[in-house]
């Protein structure tokens, strides 16, 4: 069970900003990193440091074993069939980019369709409209439901058998709707194109099974799920990957080299070119157990009571209006909204001077917010070390706000 002891595994959240204390609700964004996954980093430089799977050596042979470990871990935490299928890249942008640049210039040519929809990332339409541009292919987008959910009507309305890949967000990042991604999938199958899941905001939240959901590829980042930054993860599916070919070449990723040709090392590893993340990994390791030992149901029933009680108490603001589906059962711990005649970025700065932190911005979805018809949101997002208590401070500190620009205004 989640309760404020949680809260005290986190050192940064234990000080005082401008004078208050300290109340994060950008998790979204990063999240913060417990003393087990802290302690873990500093161990492993401290006792274990040296490059993975070409010594012999006792440090060698202990960090390969950290980071192979790690390895495990993820597969287990998503449930894929083999760590041959876990690729430890640089998060989730990195991710998409080698399915977008690997997978999809063997497989997309000259008038076949990439599908994704309109709350995505820029992490997961830029890759793919560098791809439509490069093989001539056709970029389309899944219509939003009022509500900023999406239909499987309006699916099975854009996907059909020239499409080659659909790419959609398990959570979005704005609006907290949480996607059918196993439901996609099988649409997706139905017509021959493969499933690409962007769970960057679904890994540290819910339970993943990637061999449920039956996705081809899925794609996300240690720093949000109180691990470190620069580490993340693609999973694909064995024979998916066994025929994709690398797009980063070095050292580490190669079995032969000779003057004019090369051949690659066997899966995972031909994916990782050069020294790997060694120390990340085995950080996100040290995250994984963390979140484990809480355990991903509670994490998520958790987060659905504070989204709940934070649109319950920001509903009774005059002037706010609060973005993506009203059922807090079929949203994330995420609230976005704006107050009438305030700029979001005017917002996080009196909310800041309370020392409370949230986002502002376009949040890298600027297609999403011109489907909004706004140019910015502020966003509150929460995790496993929020509670009630937290949100009152928003609450207290959106009201300030408010009154303040009324009077200057």
């Amino acid at each position: 069970m989640i309760n404020q002891e949680i809260k005290s595994y986190f050192p940064i959240l234990n000080q005082e900003i401008n004078g208050h204390p300290l109340v994060y609700l950008d998790s979204a964004a990063t999240s913060q990193k417990p003393v087990q996954v802290i302690e873990a980093l500093k161990s492993y430089y401290e006792f274990d440091n040296s490059n993975v799977h070409r010594g012999v050596h006792t440090l060698g042979n202990r960090a390969t074993e950290k980071y192979e470990g790690a390895r495990e871990k993820v597969r287990n935490f998503i449930n894929a069939n083999s760590t041959e299928e876990v690729v430890f890249l640089r998060g989730t942008t990195t991710a998409i980019n080698l399915v977008a640049q690997s997978y999809g210039r063997a497989n997309v040519e000259e008038g076949d369709e990439i599908v994704i929809t309109y709350m995505e990332h820029h992490s997961n339409i830029i890759p793919w409209q560098q791809l439509a541009k490069e093989r001539g292919a056709i970029l389309k987008y899944v219509e939003l439901e009022e509500d900023g959910t999406i239909s499987l009507e309006q699916v099975r309305a854009a996907v059909t058998e020239r499409t080659k890949i659909v790419s959609m967000v398990y959570v979005s990042n704005v609006l907290g709707t949480m996607n059918p991604v196993k439901e996609v999938a099988e649409i997706a199958h139905e017509n021959g194109a493969v499933m690409v899941v962007d769970g960057a905001q679904a890994a540290p939240h819910l339970k993943i099974d990637v061999q449920q959901l039956d996705c081809d590829f899925f794609a996300f980042s240690g720093h949000k799920m109180c691990g470190p930054t620069g580490i993340g993860v693609l999973y694909g599916k064995k024979a998916l990957l066994n025929d994709m070919e690398p797009v980063e070449f070095g050292g580490e990723m190669i079995d032969f080299v000779g003057l004019y040709d090369s051949t690659w090392k066997e899966l995972p590893w031909k994916f990782e070119g050069g020294t790997p993340i060694i120390a990340g990994a085995v950080a996100l390791g040290a995250a994984i157990d963390f979140l484990n030992e809480i355990g991903l149901n509670e994490i998520e029933k958790h987060e659905h009571q504070m989204a709940a009680y934070a649109m319950d108490k920001m509903s009774g603001i005059e002037g706010l209006s609060i973005y993506g589906p009203k059922d807090p059962a079929k949203r994330a711990g995420i609230v976005t909204f704006n107050l009438e005649d305030v700029h979001p970025h005017d917002v996080a700065t009196v909310l800041d001077m309370n020392g409370i932190a949230v986002r502002a911005g376009h949040h890298c979805a600027q297609p999403l917010m011109k489907w909004l018809e706004v140019s910015a949101t502020a966003r509150a997002s929460f995790y496993l070390y929020n509670n009630e208590s937290d949100i009152d401070r928003l609450v207290e500190g959106l009201r300030s706000a408010k009154e303040y620009f009324n009077d200057v205004y």
